[in-house]
């Protein structure tokens, strides 16, 4: 966890919605200058701080409309911080909550030093990595509907494809005259339209955010790329969740964000099993989980490292371990500018 520590001359705390946000902003010394509900618009918002620009920090909670405002901040040249919602549980702990309170608890977080802070991704990238994860919900979507087709199959008790059918449109040609009862044919021949719908789209979508990485960052795209198992897709998902490198002081750090490794719980000299599974970056955590998978694929080294690994903890924890050590070979690469080195990688 990290707080934001730095000292100004007025502390503004905004609770924030998608139609109106209500404004708190504070002195040095602790005293109430504006305490009002607004629009959700920049002019209303630029008038309302203006008597108090000078020295001001914009503190607001993570949640899904905060990036207007990031970007307001920026081109207005004020300072603006992204609080962490799961660790801002100050402003949820009272006996009443409204806008008002949380308002004026997330202005005297920031003035106290307390306000934990979340990247604020920059504008240039973030529309592309929502973009990447608009690609990954629709291609879960192509499995649902995959998953839909073998689960039917399984119903009626027929024979196995005899092919892959997520491969291509050729190995689902015919699938739907298998079955005898009319309802269910047209139910998998819908399955198979959208699977044909979603293909061209998917395909249309990696093409274009592949020219995008590639006039944001080719070179760490291009390193990513050199991780056997990392094919084009994950190389892209973790050029932008990653983003910046240099935003993470340790390794230790990165694993956490990734959630490649479990905290301890401990008071007292006892520890009681580990928590905060949940903070950190999922789209991180899926991404090494599946390289972790297909790193094993066509890799001696890779699968005899993993045996042993099975020996010694389980398969479940194997591939985890692996996955960690994927997510540390990667941080040095970023750092150091320097492709996978497997020679390492084994040997460390």
């Amino acid at each position: 966890m990290r707080f934001y520590t730095e000292a100004h001359q007025h502390y503004c705390g905004i609770d924030l919605h998608a139609r109106s946000m209500y404004l708190c902003i504070l002195d040095g010394n602790g005293a109430i200058l504006l305490h009002r509900n607004l629009a959700c618009a920049p002019e209303t918002f630029l008038a309302a701080i203006g008597p108090y620009r000078d020295g001001l920090v914009v503190g607001v909670e993570c949640m899904f409309a905060w990036y207007w405002l990031a970007d307001l901040c920026a081109r207005e040249g004020i300072a603006f911080v992204l609080g962490h919602a799961l660790y801002m549980r100050a402003i949820h702990g009272g006996k009443a909550k409204n806008d008002r309170i949380d308002a004026y608890k997330i202005a005297a977080l920031l003035k106290g030093g307390m306000f934990p802070t979340a990247y604020v991704y920059p504008a240039a990238m973030r529309a592309t990595r929502d973009l990447m994860r608009r690609r990954n919900h629709l291609m879960r979507k192509r499995a649902e509907l995959l998953a839909h087709i073998q689960n039917t199959n399984s119903q009626y008790n027929l024979p196995e494809f005899g092919g892959r059918i997520s491969r291509s449109r050729k190995q689902r040609e015919g699938i739907s005259e298998r079955f005898t009862d009319a309802e269910v044919a047209k139910s998998i021949e819908l399955d198979c339209a959208l699977i044909d719908h979603y293909d061209a789209l998917l395909a249309d979508l990696e093409k274009h955010i592949l020219a995008c990485a590639k006039d944001h960052d080719r070179q760490s795209l291009l390193l990513l790329d050199s991780v056997p198992g990392v094919g084009s897709v994950l190389a892209l998902i973790l050029l932008y969740e990653i983003h910046d490198i240099a935003r993470f002081p340790r390794v230790q750090d990165f694993l956490s964000y990734c959630r490649l490794v479990k905290c301890k719980s401990e008071s007292a000299g006892k520890t009681y099993g580990s928590q905060g599974a949940k903070i950190g970056n999922a789209h991180l955590k899926w991404a090494f989980s599946e390289a972790a998978a297909t790193f094993l694929r066509n890799n001696p080294p890779a699968q005899k490292l993993h045996q042993r690994l099975v020996k010694q903890h389980g398969k479940g924890k194997a591939l985890s371990i692996i996955a960690a050590r994927l997510g540390r070979a990667v941080y040095f690469m970023l750092k150091r500018n320097k492709v996978f080195d497997k020679e390492k990688f084994f040997n460390h």
